[in-house]
């Protein structure tokens, strides 16, 4: 045996006795998640066994401490997808992180990824934390790698909003209790999407045609917002009752197959009705833009669950952004747009895709001896050029054909036409 091959050896034996050791001390620590009985998931290792620096990056910790393993055969067409590895975390991903309020979960997996909606492939459920896959202000992530190489975030131990989330009693001082704290922390910012949390969104010829609607303001103002009266035709429910308000927006048309998906509803503001009569008086609340005469009033269902997590999709995904909100001219981060693919296509809340900008149509007039000549437009031609990645959309809401994404990532500037697709 060569003393190089024996060298391997010994460093190898050592390398697994000190995960034993580690795998040991880590059962005896009462926040330390349990080994999984199944195979297919192994539990993170614990890094606060290690001798990292508090600074040294996942990237770093894991290229020290992974272990030699043999080469894997390649991976089959069959194959859903390729193995999750340490290549998927970002460089500068802390080894712990306390959650803050004001934090979305697109945002601390984007800090811990190069890929946020890999998230799903390397969250660890934690057994000793009560609802492990909510993740609350002040909790405490950590950064691990199991025996196999494999990265895994988890729950090391729960803040107070957590405790409180779960019903226990928050005692911050002997004689001073927590006032309330926010819940969870939601997928992507409230206030970015906030004129969509309320069905419906999109709706149809017959739903506008049928929908009571602003017949005007009092004191016969122009437009309205929270806190001020409108009188509403058709709408015959009690005081009391709760309406969302809908400017109705632009047909909203399937490129490709030219059909009418429906015409976009723009949440404006709360109504609750104060008088009955005909018309009815309601007080706006809520507002998100403007009310303008001739809006229209549709049953409030409740607000959108924000609890979903980021994925790519489960299937092959190919569409268009087939409108953004407010028109505006270059789509950026943060903007709001629906695109042509719903859950009929298996886009459901949660599903990050791609964005490419679709390429330009240029000229080719020849080469430059065409041009000299005086000849080139005897053999010009038009060429597109080919389509570049530009940014990155995560779906909130889905319909059967068409869906609304927040742009989450923007590299470049997107317009309606540009092609949505996997990540």
């Amino acid at each position: 045996m060569s003393l190089h091959h024996q060298l391997r050896v010994g460093v190898a034996s050592g390398l697994a006795g000190l995960l034993l050791v580690t795998a040991g001390c880590a059962s005896m620590r009462p926040n330390a998640p349990a080994a999984q009985a199944s195979p297919q998931s192994n539990a993170p290792a614990d890094s606060t066994g290690s001798t990292a620096s508090s600074n040294q990056t996942a990237t770093q910790w894991g290229v020290d401490h992974a272990p030699e393993t043999a080469g894997a055969p390649e991976a089959t067409a069959a194959e859903a997808s390729p193995p999750i590895t340490g290549d998927v975390v970002n460089p500068s991903a802390p080894m712990r992180y306390t959650v803050k309020r004001g934090d979305t979960l697109w945002g601390i997996s984007s800090m811990f990824l190069r890929d946020p909606w890999l998230w799903p492939e390397i969250w660890y459920d934690n057994p000793q934390i009560h609802n492990p896959h909510l993740i609350y202000p002040g909790d405490v992530l950590v950064l691990a790698y199991a025996a196999n190489g494999q990265p895994r975030i988890y729950v090391e131990h729960g803040g107070a909003a957590r405790a409180e989330a779960e019903g226990a009693e928050v005692l911050l001082e002997p004689r001073l209790r927590s006032s309330p704290l926010q819940g969870a922390i939601p997928t992507i910012p409230n206030s970015a999407i906030a004129a969509f949390l309320s069905r419906p969104a999109i709706v149809t010829k017959g739903e506008v045609d049928r929908a009571p609607h602003v017949v005007a303001f009092r004191d016969l103002h122009q437009v309205a917002g929270s806190g001020e009266d409108a009188y509403i035709d058709g709408l015959h429910a009690p005081v009391g009752a709760r309406f969302v308000i809908l400017h109705i927006g632009e047909k909203l048309r399937d490129p490709q197959s030219g059909r009418i998906l429906g015409y976009q509803g723009l949440y404006t503001a709360t109504a609750q009705v104060v008088s009955t009569g005909q018309p009815e008086k309601v007080l706006l609340t809520d507002s998100a833009r403007e009310t303008l005469a001739g809006d229209c009033l549709f049953r409030d269902t409740g607000a959108t669950p924000l609890d979903f997590v980021p994925r790519a999709p489960a299937s092959q995904v190919k569409g268009q952004i087939i409108s953004v909100i407010d028109d505006v001219d270059a789509i950026g981060q943060y903007d709001v747009v629906a695109i042509n693919r719903g859950t009929n296509r298996g886009v459901v809340p949660g599903t990050v895709l791609a964005v490419d900008q679709v390429g330009s149509v240029v000229t080719d007039r020849g080469p430059a001896a065409y041009a000299n000549w005086g000849r080139a437009d005897m053999f010009s031609r038009d060429v597109r050029l080919p389509s570049e990645r530009a940014g990155t959309l995560l779906v909130f809401k889905s319909y059967d054909d068409m869906s609304y994404a927040l742009v989450v990532g923007a590299s470049q500037e997107m317009q309606v036409g540009d092609i949505v697709r996997n990540p």
